[in-house]
């Protein structure tokens, strides 16, 4: 197994697993969704917005990640890691978790101070993710699972309080997703 920095040649196929995987456990709709989304991230985000990576295997791709740019008004260099998707027959073998520690190193090389995701704290709690609430960072749009609100700081810290609002790339800025 590889882990690498995504190419944009290769965002069809991207878009194709994370449609799948999404469709394998969420049904059509959901897997739409999120495969546009995904889409969207790899074709409309600035490069300097977007840290995307991939896990192969036998010059197949069976997971992706990405990292797209949060803006606070404070100016803390933070990230979001949404969405993640392994491959439904290689799930459960921790390459999801070792592709995240994989995006999450190459942040820290690139001194990005705190990651933030919206998802399931089960999973995210398990590569570092701590349940915060918006009082310690405002989300960039109402979240219908505020239980889903994770933070990890990358520069050894804990979370910190962030104040002002936070602005997310506009393939996030979709009440849906939220």
């Amino acid at each position: 197994m590889e882990f690498l920095t995504f190419q944009s040649s290769k965002s069809e196929e991207i878009k194709k697993l994370f449609t799948k995987v999404f469709s394998d456990s969420e049904g059509q709709a959901e897997g739409e969704l999120i495969g546009n989304l995904t889409y969207d991230i790899m074709t409309v985000t600035d490069a300097q917005d977007l840290y995307g990576f991939i896990a192969t295997e036998n010059e197949q791709i069976i997971g992706g990640i990405f990292f797209t740019r949060l803006t606070f008004q404070s100016g803390v260099n933070a990230f979001l890691l949404s969405p993640v998707a392994i491959h439904t027959s290689y799930q459960g073998k921790g390459i999801g978790q070792k592709l995240i520690n994989f995006g999450i190193n190459h942040l820290k090389e690139n001194r990005v101070s705190i990651v933030f995701t919206y998802g399931d704290p089960n999973f995210y709690s398990k590569v570092g993710f701590k349940l915060i609430t918006e009082k310690i960072a405002k989300a960039p749009l109402k979240l219908t699972y505020p239980e889903g609100w994770l933070a990890q700081s990358l520069d050894g810290d804990e979370v910190e309080p962030i104040a002002g609002i936070s602005y997310c790339v506009e393939a996030f800025n979709k009440p849906e997703i939220w």
